[in-house]
């Protein structure tokens, strides 16, 4: 009996041991737990450029991607113009949050690129729909293109220079996404790759489709979403190498008098190099639009790159990326334009992250070339798991 109980009896030094190692295993466990929150978003104004504004001999309009430089503080937003107004180009403004806050006359350009092809020649007119920009740190940009359908004319990503707008690397992409002259599989015209986002460590490349390519399923209509995909470049060797199933919102069209519904998938934002974004789905509802900001996440997502037709199988089978409204943009005193792109900007005054989103006027008179900015607060988990521990720290 006595051997027993010494067996049984634990060695003092594992009661001290014992919630020591219960909290590395608590901070362990949180710390595995890769997902970012974003746990605030704050709107700190709006300002737009003057209609028609005419810079360096270009009417600039048609903003629909912009990606933003921390080191020199500028940002670059790419032009949609498929050259009827000035060639295929980018540029270069100044965005002024010093005081924490975006102020009406905040905006400035700087600089004005032309993109130029692997001959160092201007695309031609109509050749290019570009819509989507992400910054590298090699003093480049990749850019995305819609293409267009109707003339066969492929959707492309190519990484462009900083300096100079000239091509110097083309993706390749996946076939599936290729549109042919039976209008049986591939983008929709004008519902391709809008979005373009880059990691944080540089090693991955995303973008994704509008709205569904035609053999996955149905354009966005009243009341009914589309199955769009992600596509997951690594830029280590330029390769296509992922797909993940990303369903657009339905959208109820609130007294659509004009009967022109229009809804999609315009940008997403890598937050982290684990597969957390924010998404923005854009709609045009008849009586204006409805933009809203979603927290995207690929943890369990199935990868469909070895589907070629969703519509093929059974997708109810598919798991799609997860997804959590972060704001409805109708809820802040605004009126809202065409809204496509957006970017993380500089650290405020507070030490608070900036968000930017930008608008498309579509070079139309009736629209606004708008900029609306936030503070928005994203937490790893280390500072999710300090909070917890010690909540009267102001982190």
């Amino acid at each position: 009996m006595q051997l027993i109980k010494k067996i049984f009896i634990f060695p003092r030094s594992l009661y001290f041991l014992l919630p020591i190692i219960i909290i590395i295993g608590f901070i362990f466990t949180n710390l595995m737990s890769n997902s970012v929150e974003v746990s605030s978003i704050e709107f700190i104004g709006e300002a737009t450029l003057p209609k028609g504004l005419i810079f360096q001999k270009m009417e600039i309009g048609g903003l629909s991607g912009i990606t933003y430089n921390t080191k020199s503080n500028l940002y670059y937003a790419i032009s949609d113009d498929r050259g009827q107004k000035a060639a295929a180009r980018f540029y270069t403004l100044k965005i002024d949050l010093s005081k924490g806050v975006l102020q009406k006359v905040g905006i400035t350009p700087v600089s004005v690129t032309t993109l130029l092809n692997e001959n160092g020649q201007t695309f031609r007119p109509g050749e290019t729909d570009t819509e989507g920009i992400a910054l590298t740190n090699k003093e480049t940009v990749f850019i995305s293109s819609e293409g267009d359908v109707v003339k066969l004319i492929n959707p492309f990503i190519k990484e462009f220079s900083l300096s100079s707008g000239k091509e110097i690397v083309t993706l390749p992409i996946p076939n599936k996404f290729l549109p042919d002259k039976n209008g049986q599989k591939g983008i929709r015209n004008n519902l391709a790759f809008e979005s373009l986002t880059i990691t944080p460590d540089k090693k991955h490349l995303f973008t994704a489709t509008e709205n569904a390519l035609i053999q996955d399923g149905v354009a966005a209509k009243p009341n009914i979403g589309s199955p769009c995909r992600i596509l997951q470049y690594n830029l280590l060797n330029n390769q296509p190498e992922k797909e993940f199933l990303y369903q657009t919102e339905p959208v109820a069209p609130f007294l659509n008098l004009i009967g022109k519904f229009a809804s999609g998938l315009p940008d997403l934002l890598a937050l982290d190099n684990q597969g957390h974004f924010l998404s923005l789905e854009r709609s045009f509802t008849g009586l204006g639009f409805a933009i809203s900001l979603f927290k995207v996440s690929l943890e369990g997502a199935d990868d469909i790159h070895n589907i070629d037709s969703l519509l093929a199988v059974d997708s109810k089978n598919i798991k799609p990326v997860q997804k959590k409204l972060l704001l409805d943009l109708r809820t802040i005193d605004v009126l809202l334009d065409n809204i496509e792109g957006l970017t993380l900007g500089p650290k405020l005054p507070d030490g608070q992250q900036s968000l930017i989103l930008i608008s498309d006027n579509n070079f139309n008179s009736l629209q606004r070339t708008q900029i609306l900015a936030f503070k928005i607060k994203i937490e790893n988990p280390l500072i999710r798991l300090l909070r917890r521990l010690f909540p009267s720290l102001n982190l």
